[in-house]
This record gives C-alpha cells, structure tokens and sequence, in this order.
C-alpha cells in the first residue's frame, strides 16, 4: 500500500513537472491559439449553436440575462413534460425587492430545456469562482454568473431572434404580475437621491378598483374600455405615427373621488405612479429632465393643476401682444422663460430671483411635445376643481384627451357604496327604502366622500346606517331647497332693481322732444325755456 501511494506521488510530480515545462516552453499565445483551434474544429463537427448570456457586461448589468432569470423561474415553477423539464430536482427560491411573491430559479451548474414554436432548447446555468480581480470602480461579484443556451444549427435562423424578443415581453409581464406598484414623487428643490435618481418611491399599496369605485357602471365601462385599448394598441399607435400616450383629464367637485379613479387606473394596468409637484420644480428643463427618468408603463399624475402653476406670463403676453405659439406646436401667445424675458433670468423685476419659472409653454412641451415621446406606453392625468380656470390649450386632445366628470352622488353610484360598506346586493334592501333614497340622492348633492363616512360611522349596524343616510340625504335636500329659494329671491331682487335702474336712466320728453340725460338734457332744457318765453310775449 505504500509503495502505491509513492508511485502516485511520483506520477503526480511528473505530471506537475511536465506541466511546468509546457508552460515554460510554449508561449502562452501559442497555448491560446491551439485551444481556439480546437475549439472551431469542435463546432465544425458539432450540430448545435451555443450562446453565453453573462450577468455583467463590461461594469453594466445584463438585462438579457436578468430576463431570462425571470423567464425560467416561471418555466422552472410550473414544469410540464410538454414543455420544459429540469434535470434535477434542485431549484432556487427567491423573493426580490417591492416583490410580494416568490420566484423559482434554476440551482448553479443546473440545467433546463424548454420549447419554443415546436422547436426545443436547452438552457445551462454556469456558475464559477471569478479570479482576483484588479482594480474596478464597480466592486464585482464574487461568483462568474451566465447562461448558456443551445440551439440545432438549423433552427437557428427560425427561432433565435423571435425568442429572445419572447424571453424579454414575458420577464416583463411577470415582473410587473411580481413586483407590487411603486408611488414616486420628485425630490424636494429637485435634489438627487442616493442612486441619481430626482425621484423617490414607496409602495404603492391602494386598494381601489374600479369594482369598488362609486361611479356610474356605464361610465365606468367606457374608462376600462378606453384603457385596455391603451395598453394593447402598441401596434395602433405606431402604424398611425402617435406617441403612445394618452391624456385624461379628471374634474369635478372636491370629494367625489378623483384620487381613488387614479389608484384604480394604475391597479387595473399594473402600472407605477409618479407624483408629480409642480411647485416643487423650478425650470421648464428641470421638468423635462423628471420626464426622462419615469419609466414605461406608468402613469404621470398632476393634481389640482389650476392650483399648481401661475400663468401671469402668458395672460401678460396676450395683454402685450406677444408672438403666438401656445406651446411648441399649438396657437395662443405666451411667455417663454429665458434671457430678457418676464420673469426670466434677465427680467430687471425679477431680482435674479427663478424659482418656480416654469411656463404654460413648459408645460404644453412637458404633455405633448418633442419630449413628451421619449418614453413609451404613459398615461397623463391630470386633476381639477374647476375646469374652467384652465387655459383652453390644456384642454384639447393630444394633451387632454377624455374628460372625465366626476359628479356627486348618483343612485348607480350609492348602490356600490352600499354593498362596499354594509354587504348589500341588490334585493338585500326594502323596495321602499330604495324608493326614498332614489327621491332624494340626486336632489341633496353629496359626494361620495360625504356619504361613505356616514356608512363607515355606521358599518356595525346596517339597519341604522340607512336611517342615518336618509336622514343625512333629506337633511341635504332641503338645505340645496332654502339656499335655491334664496338665489332665486336674490334674482328677482336684482332683476326688479335693474329694471328700476334702465327706468331711470331713459330719455324723457320735455316740451314734446325727446330728451336724454347729461348735458343734453340741460341744453334742451334751456332752449325749452326760451321758447316759453317767446311765446308769453307774443300771448
């Protein structure tokens, strides 16, 4: 036995010599050369295409291969003998940031097949130890991650392309189905954060829909239809030349549920929401840039935008007669922000003070201009009370494409409140409990907001929250009733003194001719009065 281990150990020496002697020998670029040449002889004679996708290219991450991760941990998940199966029964469970569900993913050095368009490949996760590294900006892992995918040689030209593009839509689609939505907000005075990036996020956790959304049902139809058309007409909107974006505009009375539209809007798509406050931006460029860094599939939102941007700039061009532009692309005068201008930098009034300089041209440029496309797949929405302080350039499509009215209270829309906050369907409720409340509901003009607190105060006794509501309801009624009377008091007050005033500012005939007031009046009474005169003496 221990001349055995000697002779091992002696082989072993020769080996490690003849190692040493090769490599002292024989350069190391005749070594490289003599490998590569193996290597084409190999994929000479072999029948498949072998591809490497690499976890870091160059200092930059892959997306491709985060991709295919996502990918095969969704074919890994749900294995079928028809279409994908592993080798081995080892898989990774992961569970990323903002996730609320858990991934499978293929163990190291593991390997799975799968089929594409009737053709089958084969997948291999390669895991090695990376060597010392040498001085790198960008700290690397400490593990070689990649994929390795082979394909036959002859279905290469079919499938390879097509795939790939196949591999990035699904890790798409299963990362927004992963990962729970994101609510941003820009940056206070446009700061960075830690990452470069003038945004900062929290999850997005809302619950409307607009199952829950108290809003008349074919109203709401219209919305859901107009949005599933949205984000399926990629194919649409590039055939007929359109950024693919879309505008609404969101108005009515405080309380009747603008902010819940948008929750429910961004749960039906899966998309983000950016927050967007204007006074917190200062230029035209600043908003541009916050432009840049939303991301795809997202929703931009503007809230009380009557209320978040001055523009006295553009009413003082209009008084001045400034050139027409109305934004880049459409008419009306207003002010741009620059060198000489008002309210520019080189405005003698301003006192070199621009903050919050941003310009309804800004703005027009921000929704519908150049920059407004350098994403794709965006849903503008902006929020008002009062529709009719906005400039009619917003208004128009392109920027503001559905107006959408949210009035108060509807009877369709008090039907959801109650099944959403005391459990009743339709028939739960007496004949003649509905009937009053149907008298009453459009009469008393309460919002949504208005009549969920008293359903809420209420919720552990369904039988008192509807008395309450009722009363709630005719209360509300006879107040808009006495506040109706008043106006129309006030009306007739004001009318009958118009009347009064006309009456007492016609003409009056004096002497037989028609007489006014002002000077007038005095001059033809002067001449009245001589004529008298004249004719007393002659009588």
């Amino acid at each position: 036995m221990k001349e055995l281990w000697t002779t091992m150990a002696s082989l072993m020496g020769v080996l490690a010599f003849c190692q040493t002697l090769l490599h002292t020998v024989i350069p190391p670029e005749l070594r490289f050369a003599v490998l590569k040449l193996f290597q084409r002889l190999f994929n000479c004679f072999s029948s498949y295409c072998y591809y490497e996708i690499t976890e870091i290219d160059g200092v930059n991450t892959n997306e491709l291969y985060n991709a295919v991760q996502l990918y095969l941990s969704s074919s890994a998940s749900s294995t079928t003998p028809s279409a994908a199966a592993t080798s081995s029964n080892r898989l990774s469970l992961t569970r990323g940031l903002n996730s609320s569900a858990i991934t499978f993913g293929l163990a190291n050095n593991d390997r799975l097949s799968d089929v594409f368009n009737g053709v089958s490949v084969v997948w291999e996760h390669i895991v090695t130890p990376r060597q010392s590294q040498t001085f790198s900006w960008r700290p690397l892992p400490e593990e070689k991650r990649g994929f390795t995918l082979r394909i036959n040689k002859r279905d290469k030209p079919q499938i390879l392309e097509a795939y790939l593009d196949f591999i990035t839509e699904k890790a798409n689609e299963i990362r927004r189905k992963n990962q729970d939505r994101l609510l941003y907000t820009n940056s206070r005075g446009g700061s960075l954060d830690s990452r470069g990036h003038p945004w900062e996020s929290v999850p997005f956790k809302h619950p409307s829909t607009f199952d829950t959304l108290a809003m008349d049902p074919e109203k709401k139809a219209e919305i859901m239809s107009d949005l599933r058309d949205f984000a399926d007409g990629q194919a649409f909107y590039k055939r007929t030349g359109r950024a693919w974006k879309r505008g609404y505009l969101l108005y009515g009375p405080p309380g009747t549920g603008k902010s819940s539209m948008i929750a429910a809007m961004a749960n039906f798509l899966g998309y983000d929401i950016y927050d967007l406050e204007l006074t917190e931006v200062n230029t035209n460029s600043e908003l541009r840039k916050l432009l840049m860094k939303t991301s795809s599939k997202s929703i931009i939102v503007i809230e009380d935008i009557d209320c978040s941007i001055n523009l006295t700039n553009r009413k003082k061009s209009n008084s001045s007669g400034g050139r027409s532009s109305g934004g880049a692309f459409d008419g009306g005068s207003e002010m741009r922000t620059g060198p000489g201008a008002p309210g520019g930098p080189g405005d003698p009034e301003n006192n070199g003070n621009n903050n919050n300089s941003i310009t309804l041209s800004g703005l027009l440029n921000f929704t519908d201009g150049l920059w407004s496309c350098c994403g794709s797949e965006r849903i503008f929405v902006f929020t008002t009370n009062h529709i009719e302080k906005l400039d009619p350039a917003l208004l128009r499509s392109g920027r503001m494409d559905m107006h959408v009215f949210m009035s108060y209270c509807s009877f369709p829309s008090l039907k959801i409140l109650l099944k959403n906050y005391l459990g009743y369907d339709d028939g739960d409720i007496e004949t003649e409990v509905l009937a009053k409340l149907a008298e009453v509901i459009d009469e008393a003009e309460m919002t949504p907001a208005d009549i969920s607190e008293v359903l809420i105060k209420n919720r552990r006794d369904n039988d008192k929250a509807l008395r309450e509501l009722l009363e709630a309801l005719r209360i509300r009624a006879e107040k808009k009733r006495v506040v109706s009377r008043r106006r129309r008091l006030v009306a007739e007050v004001e009318e009958i003194a118009e009347e009064e005033k006309r009456a007492l500012d016609s003409p009056k005939e004096v002497g037989g001719v028609a007489t006014g007031g002002g000077d007038d009046v005095e001059v033809n009474y002067k001449k009245g009065g001589k004529e008298g005169e004249e004719d007393n003496g002659i009588n």
